[in-house]
């Protein structure tokens, strides 16, 4: 059975029962993604299908290149998607989401899009643009004016391309037209996410005009938010079974762990959905919640993947269901991570279920996924517990160990001498310096672009050197041997 209005009232698995026709976008959403569609399109399904919210649809929009089969897959679909979570006992739970009721590619039509965003409807933009997606410097936390995307936007020359471009454009349309402002909701894994975002669309929007930047400094809400669901990439053979397993053909179905949580401050400039009602947790503030998920979760699986790519690893479960490999986890969520955190409810719930999240053999989650994008997550996740460890006069060992291996894994070259592809945005700098380092064991360590000051910390540096020695001379394993049973 082929995915699609069509067919969506006699699905082989659970469906919309509400009428789509009836919805109306009031969310646009950058990023849609596997993230996105397992998470905040699951949470708005679940209200459409308890009778609700049936204005806060969601328009997604594409920007970059690799949206435009997003595009055309929802575009076959009309927006339909299955949903597949994967127990750990191996049981999956398939279910067809229907809340994205509309989609469009802005290269398309930038004109269409920016009056979408500027329509009075659509009243939450809500963002999973990457945690480097906001274009700011690491050197001083500022909008990067010189970034040539950006740079072709600001020269006014041609329609907007990106999401800052767009998304000021809309909101200097709204203001000129005494339309309320939005709400605009970062769901990306970033530290005060909202802050960034608000930092992110006022920098661009001051180039552009700074009155419209104080206009929306003082109208526009910029929410923090905890966002946790692991989701990998979707690959064929996610595809296969679902067709297998139930007839339905579904061109990009997202697989998740069935544990998902949304912690989201409660400042919205122009109403919510009643997002409480589907399990969203909102508070007031959500700093303690977003530390909790940043520092456990997503430091965790850094500190897992470089090791377990070098010892040859491929998914994420095989290296999590190793004991050498748990320990060093444990050991890094209890003795540097956990002492950094301020207490909240939850929290040793949360941590102890990482490693069965994370050795759940049905998600399939792969290393090279973790291994991505490196200088964007380690500055952002695991570098402010190494601080304030060091701060506290704590030990780094294990992140020490886990940045050396980091820098270890940058030299694109694995231990069988087989290369590695470097997926990140810095790769033609850092590459170059991490094959320096036989010869200077700090030249990674040196760009002060990426770690600051952390090169001026004889403790970190010296922990750093020692597992990155040991990583050249002994390998991977035998490294986290003695890092995870000191002498």
């Amino acid at each position: 059975m082929e995915l699609n209005r069509n067919t969506v009232s006699r699905l082989p698995v659970l469906g919309p029962r509400y009428d789509r026709g009836e919805v109306r976008a009031g969310i646009a959403h950058f990023g849609v993604g596997g993230f996105h569609r397992a998470h905040q399109a699951m949470y708005v399904d679940r209200l459409l299908s308890a009778g609700k919210a049936r204005e806060w649809g969601i328009c997604g929009i594409g920007v970059t290149p690799a949206d435009r089969r997003m595009r055309d897959v929802l575009r076959t679909q009309d927006g339909l998607y299955t949903l597949v979570l994967a127990y750990p006992d191996g049981t999956r739970e398939s279910r067809v989401i229907g809340s994205i009721i509309d989609y469009r590619y802005a290269p398309d039509d930038p004109e269409a899009v920016l009056e979408i965003l500027a329509d009075p409807a659509i009243r939450i933009i809500s963002l999973t643009i990457t945690e480097g997606g906001y274009n700011l410097r690491d050197s001083d936390g500022e909008f990067d004016c010189d970034a040539p995307a950006v740079r072709r936007d600001l020269s006014g020359e041609h329609p907007p391309a990106t999401v800052f471009g767009l998304v000021t454009a809309a909101l200097a349309r709204r203001r000129e037209r005494g339309v309320a402002a939005p709400t605009i909701v970062s769901c990306d894994n970033i530290e005060g996410n909202g802050r960034v975002a608000r930092r992110a669309f006022t920098g661009y929007a001051e180039r552009v005009d700074p009155a419209l930047a104080q206009w929306i400094s003082g109208n526009v809400g910029f929410p923090n938010s905890m966002v946790d669901r692991i989701t990998p990439v979707t690959t064929p053979d996610v595809i296969e079974r679902l067709e297998a397993d139930t007839g339905l053909r579904d061109q990009w179905p997202v697989i998740a762990e069935p544990f998902a949580a949304w912690v989201l401050e409660d400042d919205f400039a122009a109403g919510r959905p009643p997002l409480d009602q589907a399990d969203v947790q909102l508070v007031d503030d959500v700093y303690a919640y977003e530390l909790m998920k940043l520092r456990l979760l997503n430091a965790g699986h850094q500190c897992l993947c470089y090791f377990a790519y070098l010892a040859g690893y491929r998914l994420v479960h095989e290296a999590a269901q190793d004991p050498l490999f748990a320990e060093f986890l444990d050991q890094y969520l209890d003795y540097e991570a956990m002492p950094t955190l301020p207490r909240v409810p939850g929290l040793t719930t949360f941590r102890g279920s990482l490693l069965e999240r994370f050795a759940n053999a049905h998600v399939r989650d792969t290393v090279a996924r973790l291994c991505a994008d490196s200088s964007d997550r380690i500055p952002k996740w695991l570098l402010p517990v190494v601080r304030d460890n060091l701060a506290a006069g704590r030990t780094v060992r294990l992140a020490a160990a886990t940045v050396a291996c980091w820098a270890r894994y940058a030299e694109g070259v694995d231990e069988q001498g087989a290369p590695i592809e470097v997926v990140d945005r810095l790769a033609d700098s850092l590459v170059p310096l991490a094959r320096t380092q036989r010869e200077n064991p700090t030249a990674f360590l040196e760009n002060r672009a990426v770690f600051g000051d952390l090169i001026d910390q004889p403790r970190f540096v010296d922990a750093y050197v020692s597992a990155l020695r040991s990583l050249h001379r002994v390998g991977a394993r035998a490294t986290l041997e003695a890092v995870v049973k000191p002498e």
